[in-house]
């Protein structure tokens, strides 16, 4: 379902005609789209809808236009790389078929040459092709999300149309599981509820209702989140309860996933870091191969005085020797063998080079929910009238008491950015505020209305009577019948379900509640058992409204003729209905006091403080002829009682979702690469701090937590250094999330973002790398995405940005073994002609060889090396950092010199020892030309081998950037390692020794003593000189030089540099993406 590209909004009246639509009344949006009085009951015309189609267009999304199968081609192949190789090829295939017929080597080498080149490329494209297959997926998974059919009123009837025919205006009928056609202004409600997580992340449906939503005192109307314009419902969310009628105010490009399809489609994929220098290698490439190529055919022509067209082809040997053939594979391997790795940690990389920009991520910017944390309610305390009890949320031991632990120290005071708050200042920043998540109705419903504590908090925190073995003594866990006791109202006043062995899967309920389950269940209750045992005789189910239930069970061990009353709830208003309190949370009269109030509100004050939810356990003794089986109490049954108070409080349960174990530690790695970890969340202030300071997160410098609201406020100026001085977002937006990641670009920072839902999608495509969730992200998410973690974790980004440190540096190390290889070639042709041997010291088909035999196999090496030792106490890449810096480029060269050295020096040696020394058969010596042709078989299978064996050396040196190579672990910690070095000595034996093989193929014949002994003591030469280099290095880094080449110098680019604020500008239409706020 979509449309040709068009300049966005261009001549579409809906452009203009955009209004706040929550604001207004019903009667006042029919009066503003120019429709007739009781357009509810008879919707339009069939002519009024014709001309609205016609006038409007199709309620369709905009596609971006298709990238045709030539166009991806000719992106692959216009660089001028691939230039060089089919300007080889041309000249190489001119050249066979110029040749004369009696020239038959030369003949199959030229042909051989076009082959292998066109063979390349081909292999090339092909791979960049399919890598770029998902592209455009994200826009199609959009358009896949929208609905097929739409039920309407047209001219009084009742109808099924295609929803792409809904125009604004038409009148929409919907019910339970019904995708929403278009963005609809709701004027009939039947206890309706829309599931809108595909598009905000909001996982709780949103109740809707008809009244016009006069936007709160400091917002404009636009400004009011989707979560609060509850008589909107929205285009590719679903029905999830009831059913209702809406009048279409927006179609197409204009509703809310509208915005977002043109926010994917313009936003576009930057080329990374490594491409780019490729690309820049390429061009130096090109004109270093020209410019040998001139000096090379000058030399021949001029210095050996060979014949023009025999010096054009020692020239076209050059060049050949010069352009890196297996430079674009071994890079695609590099990746490709990175993403492999990654992904067997969870880690599924959609692109390729994205692999690099991990290496260079500076702040990664994380949800919170189900990435830093477990995405788990849990029961993390129970504060009863003399005691704390921590709960192990882990269970490292099962389902046993000792899972709950005495604890009076744990979370007995204040969080200290709260140590001077009134009550009801905690409870606006905290999880138990009315109000919920910014824009969202809140999950925790029994949140808290008023906290009013007194001036003394500290000595209202203190027990009535303090007794330290009472029930046990602290640092003990109480026995499981005393769990029974104090969690029995939890688990009874619900009707929740519990997952499968206390888990996710197959649970059914709030998740606050199922929480209490989970914390009875894996302290050994038999959670089936204790509700059979103790059946419902009557109940007052929850609602918002009074944010309690309670629940009258018949229990066997209850005073005779008396049921057992259960009250959960707001503790709040817990506080106020009880005259009791159970004295240490045990059950039976004789255990009941008097409640002291003071104590449970600084009780609720200090767990709210600290970012958890809270609830009261309540229970009282009820006489049985006062209910009848199965009646449907209400609210007064609580807080209508002629006696007045009458509860008795057992205890409050402190719920969260308790961080990853993992990510701790992930977190410390990350900081100690000099990496920033920020999180972003859609949860109260006080929450997102206490997660940040579990996680670590929260520090000295990073102090405070900046709230979404505070960030609308922020000009670009303020914005750019909120952000460096922050490390906790709360109550987000998605729109905060992108001004964030614009932000912290803006100031030299390279972003990685996570994010699941549909809203996310921009911000995932702004970011440098962007991040989706797996498990519980949306398709649309994982499409605009260059990440996906397959297991939510955040743990797996921190191992991903160190894997991209990998392919940085082994990329290195593949251009420290594969360039100076490539260079030697072209330097032992030129250098040989000028030190006079008889001819090029080595054939082309030795060098065509050399480059995609030996280069590409030791190469493959260094492109599956593993971390080094350090690598993550090492800072991020610096932004416009060149892959060959300073003391790379000074290697580069001194193996360059090396191997031609080597090469050219053993080849003079072999030219002046058997030059002259050959004879006939019968024992003449042989004619000038036949002792030349013998004698260049000699150097070639000399220099031929000094070369490749010589290369091996430059690998097995490369193998480690700064530690010493002279060790053992040299063949160790790399299966490739050896196994390379064994294969390319076996076939440069085969070539060297196999008849034919030998003399017509490679041009040379068997090697003797001397040969073997010029190929040992060069592979020792270039090994030991590349060794010393490496020790002066690792003095001057010990001097404090920087070796590592991380400083930004002269020849590097400084794009993105700090406080550039056009970088800040938003995509066209996110201005008007106001949407829900984050989930998490």
């Amino acid at each position: 379902m979509g449309k040709k590209q068009q300049d966005f909004g261009a001549d579409n009246p809906q452009m203009t005609e955009q209004h706040p639509w929550h604001t207004l009344t019903v009667a006042e949006t029919i009066s503003t789209m120019g429709l007739k009085e009781g357009h509810e009951k008879n919707g339009l015309s069939d002519s009024d809808a014709a001309s609205r189609l016609a006038k409007y267009g199709p309620n369709q999304m905009t596609e971006k236009d298709k990238v045709t199968i030539w166009q991806r081609i000719w992106h692959q192949i216009n660089n001028v790389l691939v230039y060089v190789l089919l300007t080889v090829a041309v000249v190489s295939l001119v050249q066979a078929t110029a040749l004369p017929s009696d020239d038959p080597q030369q003949q199959f080498s030229s042909w051989f040459q076009v082959a292998l080149i066109l063979g390349v490329i081909t292999l090339n494209t092909w791979i960049g092709i399919y890598q770029e297959g998902n592209a455009e997926k994200a826009a199609d998974a959009l358009k896949n999300m929208l609905s097929s059919e739409a039920r309407v009123i047209r001219g009084g009837k009742e109808v099924m149309i295609p929803a792409g025919d809904i125009v604004p205006g038409d009148v929409c009928l919907l019910g339970l599981g019904d995708k929403i056609p278009s963005d609809l202004r709701m004027f009939n409600v039947s206890n309706m509820a829309t599931g809108e997580a595909a598009l905000t992340g909001e996982s709780v449906p949103i109740d809707k209702m008809t009244d016009a939503i006069a936007p709160p005192d400091g917002l404009e109307a636009e400004q009011v989140p989707l979560g609060d314009r509850k008589n909107m419902a929205y285009s590719a969310t679903l029905v999830s309860v009831g059913s209702g009628m809406g009048i279409a105010v927006c179609t197409g490009d204009f509703t809310q996933i509208g915005t977002i399809n043109r926010l994917v489609n313009q936003t576009e994929a930057a080329k990374t870091d490594v491409l780019r220098q490729i690309d820049t290698v390429s061009k130096v490439l090109f004109v270093a191969i020209v410019m040998m190529c001139i000096a090379t055919f000058l030399t021949a022509f001029f210095y050996s005085e060979m014949e023009p067209m025999t010096s054009v082809i020692t020239a076209l040997t050059c060049a050949v020797a010069m352009v890196p053939e297996g430079l674009e594979a071994i890079v695609t391997l590099t990746y490709s063998y990175a993403v492999k790795v990654m992904a067997s940690q969870n880690a599924i990389v959609r692109a390729l080079p994205a692999v690099e920009t991990l290496g260079s991520v500076t702040v990664i910017c994380s949800d919170k929910t189900g990435t830093l944390t477990q995405n788990i309610m849990s029961l993390t305390a129970f504060v009863t009238s003399n005691a704390r009890y921590k709960n192990d949320v882990d269970a490292p031991n099962g389902r046993v008491p000792g899972n709950l632990v005495r604890d009076d120290t744990y979370l007995c005071e204040r969080a200290v950015n709260d140590l001077k708050k009134s009550g009801e200042d905690i409870l606006a920043d905290g999880p138990n505020n009315p109000a919920g998540r910014r824009g969202h109705n809140p999950s925790n419903h029994f949140t808290v209305d008023s906290l009013h504590t007194t001036e003394n908090p500290g000595d209202a925190a203190k027990p009535t009577h303090p007794d330290d073995n009472f029930p046990v003594a602290n640092g003990a866990s109480p026995t499981k019948e005393w769990i029974l006791s104090a969690l029995s109202c939890g688990v009874l006043c619900s009707k929740c379900v519990l997952g499968e062995g206390g888990g996710r899967e197959g649970e059914i309920g709030n998740p606050t509640e199922l929480s209490i389950l989970r914390a009875a269940y894996f302290t050994g209750i038999d959670i089936k058992e204790l509700k059979d045992d103790c059946p419902i005789v009557a109940e007052v189910p929850f609602s918002s409204d009074y944010k309690f239930m309670a629940t009258v069970h018949d229990i066997k061990d209850a005073p005779e003729g008396k049921y057992i009353a259960y009250v959960k709830g707001a503790p709040d208003r817990m506080v106020k209905q009880c005259k009791f309190q159970a004295k240490a949370g045990l059950s039976g009269e004789e255990n009941y006091e008097p409640i002291d109030e003071n104590y449970w509100i600084e009780q609720i004050a200090i767990l709210s403080s600290h970012g958890l939810r809270v609830l009261g356990l309540c229970r009282a003794n009820i006489d049985k002829d006062s209910i009848a089986l199965a009646e449907q109490l209400g609210p007064e049954f609580v807080t209508g009682r002629p006696e007045g108070k009458w509860l008795t409080m057992v205890g409050l349960c402190a719920i969260m979702d308790p961080p990853r174990p993992e990510c701790v530690q992930a977190i410390r790695e990350a900081h100690g690469a000099g990496v920033r970890v920020a999180m972003i969340t859609g949860d109260h202030k006080d929450t997102a701090t206490a997660i940040g300071h579990m996680l670590g997160i929260v520090d000295e410098k990073f102090s405070e937590a900046v709230t979404g609201p505070e960030l609308d406020a922020y000009s670009d100026e303020e914005l750019m250094k909120a952000v460096m001085t922050h490390n906790v977002f709360a109550r987000a937006s998605p729109q905060n999330k992108i001004r964030i990641v614009k932000a912290l670009q803006a100031m030299g920072q390279v972003t990685s973002m996570t994010g699941d839902g549909v809203n996310d999608a921009p911000a995932l495509k702004a970011a440098n790398m962007g991040v989706a969730m797996g498990k519980e992200g949306t398709d649309v998410a994982r499409e605009a995405s260059e990440m996906i973690l397959a297991d939510d974790n955040f743990a797996t980004i921190v191992y991903a940005v160190k894997q991209g440190r990998v392919v940085w540096d082994n990329l290195r190390k593949v251009l420290l073994v594969n360039t100076p290889i490539n260079n030697s070639q072209g330097m032992s042709v030129l250098v040989g002609l000028l030190a006079r041997l008889p001819n090029t010291p080595i054939t082309t088909i030795q060098i065509l060889y050399s480059n995609f035999i030996c280069a590409v196999t030791l190469g493959f090496v260094t492109a599956i090396e593993p971390a080094e030792d350090g690598i993550m106490a090492l800072p991020p890449r610096r932004v416009g950092k060149r892959l060959i810096g300073r003391y790379l480029f000074l290697r580069i060269i001194l193996g360059t010199v090396l191997l031609t050295g080597c090469v050219v020096g053993s080849a003079v040696i072999v030219n002046s020892t058997y030059s002259g020394t050959f004879k006939n058969d019968d024992g003449t010596p042989m004619s000038d030309e036949d002792d030349t042709k013998e004698t260049l078989f000699k150097i070639r299978a000399t220099a031929f081998n000094v070369l490749d064996f010589g290369a091996m050396s430059v690998m097995l040196s490369a193998r480690f950037a700064y530690n010493s190579s002279v060790t053992p672990k040299v063949f160790r910690g790399n299966p490739a390692a050896l196994a390379s070095c064994v294969i390319v000595a076996i076939l440069q034996v085969m070539c060297t020794y196999i008849p034919g093989l030998n003399t017509f193929v490679f041009g040379m014949k068997p090697m003797d003593g001397l040969g073997w002994g010029l190929t040992a003591a060069s592979m020792v030469i270039v090994f030991a000189v590349m060794e010393i280099e490496k020790a002066i290095r690792r003095g001057l880094k010990a001097s404090g030089a920087d070796t590592d080449d991380r400083e930004i110098g002269v020849f590097d680019s400084t794009v993105g540099a700090p406080g550039n604020t056009d970088s800040m500008k938003m995509p066209k239409g996110a201005s008007k993406l106001n949407l829900q706020e984050l989930a998490h």
